[in-house]
């Protein structure tokens, strides 16, 4: 489809908002390319949106960016990330002139000079701050909050040159499960003298002397402060919780043991909150309560507003500070009717006070707005980089400086470049836009608009018509489908190579290919028997964001800026310490979405904890696999299996006698319980209309003595998946039934076309049978697809505008039930004791696997893990494929 066409399309989509549009599917809204750099300075990302930034693109490789820091002479321009380093920069080039290594954590040393980076030992914690960087008023010091519990602190000498002075360190034992305290938002007193900390953990706010770092007062706040701002005696601080739960509040938990407010129907945090500190009285005055993720402030030049970005409600909040009340709350969307999916997140001022800047992050946009307190409104849109997340202005220069959080690796631009195939080298990016003038900016809005393919959103709200077909995939929601009963399978953390690579009709490498048809060759026949999908996509890149992408089909501010160590919580949801109401999205799950539209829900392990125990008490010590393994084929009973609800809203509809994470219990033992449940059920009629099923167990334990080889755990989950398809085919629900799979994350896998493509499964009736599909595709085109076979309206943004798989499906059926093919690995096949390794390499790596924390996900380095499976299954003499992990320089920018 041409641009000019498109461009029509949106035109008329933003003339007409009312208008009704074509019934057809919008023909851009599928696409072949595959995800990562597409041509010069024109990147597609794995969550169907297209960047063009803005300005010039600078890539920060090994950051995620999450502040950024002005000078008060605007000569240096700071910013820093998942390096354990303060990254200085040249306002005007762009150039980076320094690499500052994060100071130790001793003592502020204040002899008269600065303390030289080359004799001050460096933090290697490499841990960021979700937010915190800002200088003193005379230039000559940087302050930077640390989330492992402490600010870090830079002196600016006389010649710019920026290094290490010293740590001020935070009192610990902050919160349950937790030593160190988080500090987040940064002020500064306008002498200089005392520095005020946002103490995200504790929910406090604290005073320091910036002489010698001590506290000096601290006040109690809302919960897990953000941000610091400054006006006259006062400091306003912003809270992503809310305010503190009190006696009777309906809870949930917040990370490392905290609670916060949430709603009752989907157990999700209910409120933001911006809490009010009289200095001079050293007293709180007021909180008022904003929308949810109140995150960043920005004060007015004038300083009578406060402008609180809340980034959960899509809304910006402002305060007038006489009076400490909100006079206006302003949609940050283009329309305030649109889904939630803006996210605004960061914010400041031009100097006159009459514009509003602000980071829209899931939109790639900086939101331009014309600041009148009662009368603000959104002059249009800016395109940055991948999720801004901090953003300063420089009126002298006419210049925005935006800190994007999320990257690719730059790649090369000729035809024959490399691509970038790793999806963890955390890079991001950093962007200097000149200001636009209105007319640029017009243009700059279109090109907003087109990337995040919104005349797609306007069309996911259309009505549905009457008299229409059912058809496997409905074009609008309501519209009927040939399905009533869907099944979706999250699996654990591989690549398509990795699985598929070996399949010839597909674009797969074969050589990158570990756990091929002789491990897998159920999958392998049903990519066979049905459509084999080479150009699909999982959306995060680890537990914790992949299985938000996975359930709700975005990642929340909170989600991105976690990365700064997961701090409070590595929210995958499936153990008792990373429990986090603050990282779901506002818009919530989709089994929330099932219920609300009135649909049955049955959930096989997703986002629960597993329980499981010795049922005679004076047992000692926990079931390992092979006691797993001989209750399961010998039906001893001797273990107790189970599992309870991360998320309260599950409660009524978990199968309490299956799990979820948990490797030492075989796969086969889940597919056992699902297809007990779908036999009662075929005596009585009545099956769920929408079943979500955890199948984790391809992540592998590496060589782990006592544990299952990797080929042995592939298997396994290899089975199980073929056990369950084999007993829906033969059922009498298989007319009717759609069972779609991915896996939840690519765990930075090796790839050759992309770290974050994976293996997908589209299995039905209705499904092409014998046909490969590249369309591309990714999680949130499971969730929208899976919604408009049940009649849901999409969550948010994101699964609104994306691909459903028309592409797989026919109106004609094939009901010919599909049969599952016996393992080729035993799956009881077990890792040798290390003693008994002769080769030296794979002896370290069965040493190394013993010491993984495997009891929760993501829990060991997954470089490490990778090459123990890859030399466990290739031998110890095949190289590990760096290229296709390692990501290309760059010698084109």
């Amino acid at each position: 489809m041409s641009r000019a066409y498109f461009s029509l399309l949106l035109a008329v989509t933003l003339a007409a908002p009312g208008n009704a549009q074509s019934s057809r599917p919008l023909p851009w809204a599928a696409t072949t390319d595959p995800v990562g750099r597409l041509g010069t300075n024109r990147f597609q990302t794995p969550v169907n949106q297209i960047l063009t930034p803005a300005g010039r693109h600078i890539m920060l490789p090994g950051m995620r960016p999450q502040a950024v820091a002005l000078s008060p002479d605007r000569r240096r321009l700071v910013t820093s990330g998942k390096t354990p380093e303060l990254v200085v920069l040249d306002p005007v080039s762009g150039e980076i002139q320094q690499r500052v290594p994060l100071p130790s954590e001793k003592a502020l040393d204040l002899t008269p000079a600065p303390v030289s980076p080359q004799i001050l030992e460096p933090d290697k914690s490499g841990q960021l701050s979700f937010t915190g960087l800002i200088f003193s008023p005379d230039g000559r010091r940087i302050y930077l909050a640390n989330v492992d519990g402490s600010i870090k602190v830079f002196a600016v000498a006389e010649d710019g040159k920026v290094s290490g002075l010293g740590t001020f360190a935070l009192p610990g034992n902050a919160a349950p499960r937790r030593s160190a305290e988080i500090p987040a938002g940064l002020a500064v007193s306008s002498d200089g003298k005392r520095l005020y900390v946002a103490m995200n953990l504790s929910n406090r706010m604290a005073e320091l002397d910036t002489t010698t770092g001590e506290i000096l007062r601290v006040w109690d706040v809302g919960v897990a402060p953000f941000d610091v701002v400054l006006t006259g005696r006062k400091a306003y601080v912003s809270n992503w919780g809310g305010r503190r739960p009190e006696a009777g509040d309906l809870t949930g938990p917040a990370g490392r043991g905290t609670l916060v407010r949430v709603d009752p129907a989907r157990f999700i945090a209910s409120e933001g909150s911006v809490t009010v500190v009289d200095l001079a009285q050293n007293r709180v005055l007021t909180e008022i309560i904003t929308g949810r993720h109140a995150c960043a402030l920005a004060l007015s030049p004038n300083g009578r507003w406060v402008v609180v970005a809340n980034a959960g409600a899509d809304t910006l909040s402002v305060i007038d500070t006489r009076a400490d009340k909100i006079v206006e709350t302003v949609s940050a969307r283009r329309d305030p009717g649109d889904l939630f999916g803006a996210q605004p997140n960061a914010l400041t001022f031009d100097s006159s006070g009459k514009r509003l800047y602000v980071c829209n992050g899931t939109q790639n946009a900086v939101a331009v707005f014309d600041f009148k307190p009662g009368r603000t409104k959104l002059a249009g849109l800016i395109p940055t980089g991948w999720f801004p997340g901090a953003i300063a202005c420089d009126n002298q220069r006419q210049s925005l400086y935006v800190a994007n959080i999320k990257a690719f690796s730059p790649g090369r631009e000729r035809p024959d470049r490399e691509p970038e195939y790793n999806s963890r080298q955390f890079y991001g990016s950093f962007s200097l836009i000149p200001l636009p003038s209105r007319r640029q900016l017009a243009g700059q809005t279109r090109v907003v608009l087109e990337n995040l393919r919104y005349p797609l959103l306007r069309q996911a709200a259309l009505p549905a018509r009457p008299g229409q077909p059912p058809r496997p995939v409905p074009e609008r929601v309501g519209e009927p489908s040939v399905f009533n009963h869907v099944i979706y399978i999250i699996k654990e953390n591989r690549t398509y190579d990795q699985v598929l690579g070996d399949v010839p009709e597909g674009n797969g490498d074969p050589s990158l290919c570990v756990f091929g048809e002789r491990v897998t060759p159920n999958q392998h026949k049903m990519v066979s028997d049905f459509v084999l999908l080479d150009n699909t996509y999982c959306s995060g890149i680890l537990s914790a964001d992949g299985h938000q992408w996975s359930d709700t089909g975005i990642a929340t501010d909170y989600m991105e800026r976690s990365f700064a160590g997961f701090p409070r919580s590595y929210p995958d949801g499936m153990s008792d310490d990373d429990i986090d109401a603050l990282v779901y999205s506002p818009a919530g799950f989709i089994w929330d979405n099932v219920l609300a539209h009135g649909k049955t829900l049955r959930d096989y392990g997703e986002y629960t904890i597993a329980e499981s125990r010795w049922k005679d008490p004076a047992r000692k010590g926990r079931p390992r696999f092979l006691d797993y393994w001989r209750d399961f084929t010998q039906n001893t009973g001797e273990i107790v299996i189970g599992s309870r609800p991360s998320v309260e809203s599950l409660r009524p509809h978990i199968v309490a006698d299956t799990v979820g994470w948990d490797l030492q219990i075989p796969d086969v033992f889940r597919a056992r319980q699902f297809i007990r449940d779908l036999k009662a059920a075929e005596k009585t009629g009545e099956w769920p209309n929408f079943m979500i099923f955890c199948l984790p167990n391809d992540h592998t334990s590496g060589t782990r003595h006592g544990s299952p080889t990797p080929e042995a755990q592939v298997a396994d989950n290899d089975l199980a998946f073929g056990q369950i398809v084999e007993a829906v085919s033969h059922s009498r629900f298989w007319k009717d039934t759609c069972i779609l799979a991915i896996e939840d994350d690519p765990q930075a896998g090796w790839d050759h076309v992309s770290g974050y493509r994976t293996t997908a499964y589209v299995i039905s009736p209705y499904t092409r049978r014998g046909a490969v599909v590249s369309t591309q595709y990714n999680q949130t085109s499971l969730l929208r697809t899976m919604e408009l076979m049940l009649g849901l309206k999409p969550m948010n943004q994101m699964d609104a505008t994306a691909t459903p798989m028309y592409d797989c499906f026919t109106d004609v059926p094939d009901f010919t039930p599909w049969k599952c093919v016996t393992n080729n690995i035993p799956l009881d096949q077990m890792n040798p004791d290390p003693k008994k390794l002769s080769d030296s390499l794979l002896r370290k790596h069965a040493y190394a696997s013993a010491r993984l924390n495997l009891s929760e996900p993501d829990r060991c380095p997954e470089d490490l893990l990778n090459r123990i499976l890859w030399h466990a299954v290739k031998g110890p003499k095949t190289p590990y494929p760096e290229w296709a992990i390692t990501p290309v320089e760059d010698d084109d920018d």
